[in-house]
C-alpha cells in the first residue's frame, strides 16, 4: 500500500478510545451532557475526529494524511475503528456514521450528503434539546463546541434583545431564549431557519415570540443600522469562508473581521455585548479592534474540557469604551 501503513491490530485505538472516556466520564455524567468530542487526531496513523452522539458516533476523516486513491487503508482505518468504538462504547457499526472533513470553499461545508436522509432525533444538553441529523449534511447541525457558551448564555440574556448572526440552526438562540432573552435570528439559509424554528419547539419555546429572518447578514447589517436597531446582547459566529450565490460578496473572516465586527457593533445599545467567535485556524484579530473598543478574549472557558487538546475556535466579548 501507498502512503501511511497501519496494523490491522484495533488495540492501540481503542486503547486510547477507553483512556480518554475514562478522563471524560466525570465531567460527562456531572453534566449530563450526551453529545462530546471522544477522540481528536489522537495516533497520528489515524487522522480522524471522533464525536459521539447518545447511541451514535460521527467519524470524520480529515483528509490530510490519507492517500485518496489508497482505499485499501482507508478500509482497514474504518473495520479498526468500527471495532474499537464497538468494544469501548457499544455503538453498532450500523450507527457509526464515517464523513470525509477536507478543506471546503464557500458553502461547500453545507453540502447535503444524502438528501433522501430524514433521520433527524434529539441529544439532550440540559436543560437544552436540539435536533441532530447525522446523515443529510456533513455537519450534524449541533456544534459541540459552544456548549459552555449555551451555558453562558442562559445566564446571561434575561430581559434582553439578543441578535444572532449566521444563527445555523439556532443552538445559541435556544439558549438565549430559553434564559428570558428576546431573540432575533438571522441567517442565509432557509433550512437552518426552518431547523432553527423547530429547535425552539422542543424546547418548550414559543417560536412567534422571536423572530426568524432570512437574508445576507453582512447586507442586513447595514439595513439595520440605517434604521437604527439595537440590541442589548449580540453573537456573532461567521464561517471561516463564504462565496454563496445568495451573497453580492463573498466573506473571509480573518480579512472582513475588522469591518463585519464595526457594522455590527453600531447595533449595540449602550452598556451591550458582543460576543464574536471563530473556528478559523491560527486567526488574530486585529489590533484595530482593540483599539477602539474593550476587547476581553473567553477562550479559556468557552471551550469545553472535551476539545481542550486543541484550539477548536477563539471568542470574544467585544465592548464599547
Amino acid at each position: 500500500m501507498k502512503g501511511n501503513t497501519v496494523s490491522s491490530d484495533h488495540t492501540a485505538l481503542k486503547n486510547r478510545l477507553l483512556k480518554n472516556q475514562k478522563k471524560l466520564k466525570s465531567y460527562l455524567n456531572k453534566n449530563h451532557i450526551e453529545a462530546y468530542r471522544l477522540y481528536n487526531k489522537d495516533i497520528p496513523e489515524y487522522p480522524y475526529l471522533i464525536d459521539i452522539y447518545g447511541k451514535h458516533a460521527v467519524i470524520y476523516e480529515q483528509g490530510k494524511r490519507l492517500n485518496e486513491d489508497d482505499q485499501a487503508l482507508r478500509e482497514l482505518h474504518q473495520n479498526n475503528i468500527e471495532q474499537a468504538i464497538s468494544e469501548v462504547l457499544g455503538i453498532e457499526p450500523s450507527l457509526q456514521h464515517f464523513k470525509i472533513r477536507e478543506k471546503q470553499k464557500g458553502n461547500e461545508q453545507y453540502r447535503a450528503l444524502d438528501p433522501k436522509s430524514d433521520d433527524f432525533f434529539v441529544i439532550n444538553e440540559p436543560p437544552f434539546k436540539f435536533l441532530v441529523n447525522l446523515e443529510r449534511y456533513l455537519d450534524t447541525g449541533l456544534f459541540l463546541d459552544h456548549r459552555p457558551l449555551r451555558q453562558h448564555l442562559l445566564t446571561n440574556s434575561q430581559g434582553k434583545k439578543v441578535l444572532n448572526l449566521f444563527c445555523y440552526t439556532g443552538s445559541l438562540s435556544v439558549a438565549a431564549a430559553k434564559g428570558g432573552g428576546t431573540v432575533t435570528s438571522i441567517d442565509m439559509s432557509n433550512t437552518y431557519l426552518d431547523w432553527a424554528y423547530e429547535n425552539f419547539l422542543i424546547n418548550d419555546l414559543n417560536p412567534k415570540d422571536h423572530v426568524f429572518y432570512q437574508a445576507d447578514v453582512l447586507k442586513e447589517l447595514l439595513v439595520r443600522k440605517e434604521n437604527q436597531e439595537q440590541f442589548d446582547l449580540i453573537i456573532l459566529d461567521p464561517p471561516s469562508f463564504s462565496n454563496s450565490k445568495r451573497m453580492e460578496e463573498d466573506l473571509d473572516i480573518e480579512r472582513d473581521h475588522p469591518l463585519l465586527i464595526r457594522d455590527t457593533m453600531a447595533l449595540l445599545s449602550p452598556g451591550g455585548t458582543l460576543i464574536f467567535s471563530t473556528n478559523k485556524r491560527k486567526f488574530e484579530l486585529h489590533d484595530i479592534i482593540s483599539q477602539h473598543y474593550k476587547v476581553k478574549e473567553i477562550s479559556q472557558w468557552s471551550i469545553p474540557q472535551d476539545f481542550h487538546q486543541t484550539q477548536i475556535h477563539r471568542a470574544f466579548i467585544i465592548e464599547r469604551r
